[in-house]
């Protein structure tokens, strides 16, 4: 595969699934961005076709029914944003034929799937990228730089609670066979890499964790702002957790605190992150993702030797930080040293989730470490 823009060219990319995530993030971003330019959009679902072929400009834009038909000759990158039970099969496909693919989260399932990204991208030659977009969220940018001053990192608290979050209840968000779990898929993902750049390449020796689902039937828990509200009950089983609580320890000594839930009994969607150090702490507390439902501004902390100070945030639109990601993306996939940086972290961040689960389904009130080297 060419390096792509390399010589000043727009990327040529195809979008590849065409739900919210597509039609609310990716394609407004990616045709306002002059880095790139949209040749074609795929989905099975004809559905998800014609709500794109009604849309602004779409006339333009050729609108596939298969990843099979997109030609590696003519396509430098796939955004990959489909039901997460196809991210494998579809970003395996595009990579063994040579097309570099940028996939949401949660990159894989399983382990296993994980493997099976890592010798698709060896074979086909091209890079796999991963949406990381908290990362470059301005304020977590701080965080990362309080960090660096806070001397050996000893513990991470990283915590998600929605209000009122389920996204598509009844839908294949929330069945586990098409999912591949709930909150601690969905959110705990995000929260797990931004712990990547705190934590560096240990892993995780240790992991307990619980699940619990006493919100995910309740109507008014519904996403709101995904238009999920409104509608009747979606057909399907809904066989996954609202909220997942985890701790685990790494291999050399660290602690991780997890929480993530789609719906609670609090007033608002809130992300918080709280570092301890050996030379101090420092806390933000934010409201990641789109929800209209949040706090009214981010706060960041630093705590020494009693002392809290308020550490200044910049205030900036919300989805900021995915703009931030895609202007970034030309130059990692020039990175010669690029392939195999993702699937590094995929292996610990899916193995940790895998863990954390493996822990929940022990029965009885008391659950034992899994501790198995990961």
């Amino acid at each position: 595969m060419s390096a792509p823009s390399a010589g000043g060219m727009p990327i040529r990319t195809a979008v590849v699934g065409l739900g919210w995530a597509a039609r609310s993030i990716w394609l407004p971003r990616l045709r306002r961005n002059p880095a790139f330019t949209v040749i074609a959009a795929v989905d099975p679902d004809e559905h998800g076709r014609a709500a794109v072929a009604e849309s602004e400009g779409a006339d333009r834009l050729p609108v596939l029914a298969a990843v099979h038909d997109l030609d590696p000759a003519e396509v430098d990158l796939a955004v990959v944003a489909v039901p997460n039970h196809l991210h494998c099969a579809v970003a395996t496909e595009l990579l063994a034929k040579g097309i570099a693919v940028f996939l949401e989260k949660p990159v894989c399932l399983t382990s296993e799937e994980a493997e099976r990204l890592a010798a698709a991208e060896r074979s086909g030659g091209a890079v796999l990228l991963a949406g990381s977009a908290a990362r470059y969220r301005a304020d977590v940018r701080g965080l990362y730089r309080i960090a660096a001053r806070l001397g050996r990192i000893r513990h991470v608290e990283l915590a998600w609670v929605r209000a009122r979050g389920v996204p598509d209840r009844g839908g294949w968000f929330t069945q586990r066979s098409l999912a591949g779990g709930g909150a601690l898929v969905d959110l705990g993902w995000h929260l797990f890499d931004i712990a990547v750049p705190l934590l560096g390449a240990a892993a995780f020796r240790q992991a307990i964790g619980t699940v619990s689902s006493d919100f995910i039937t309740q109507r008014s828990s519904r996403a709101a702002w995904r238009g999920d509200d409104g509608g009747p009950e979606l057909p399907g089983d809904t066989d996954v957790e609202d909220t997942a609580r985890g701790f685990l320890i790494t291999d050399d000594g660290r602690s991780v605190a997890l929480h993530a839930s789609w719906a609670s009994h609090e007033a608002l969607d809130t992300t918080r992150v709280t570092i301890d150090g050996s030379a101090g702490s420092a806390t933000l507390r934010c409201t990641f993702g789109f929800s209209p439902n949040r706090l009214e501004k981010s706060t960041l902390t630093r705590t020494v030797d009693g002392t809290t100070r308020p550490v200044a945030v910049p205030t900036e639109p919300i989805g900021t930080e995915y703009d931030r990601q895609l202007d970034m993306v030309p130059a990692l996939l020039r990175d010669p040293a690029g392939r195999g940086r993702v699937i590094e972290e995929v292996r610990r961040t899916i193995g940790a989730i895998e863990r954390v689960y493996a822990s929940a389904r022990i029965p009885g009130e008391v659950r034992e470490s899994v501790s198995a080297p990961m």
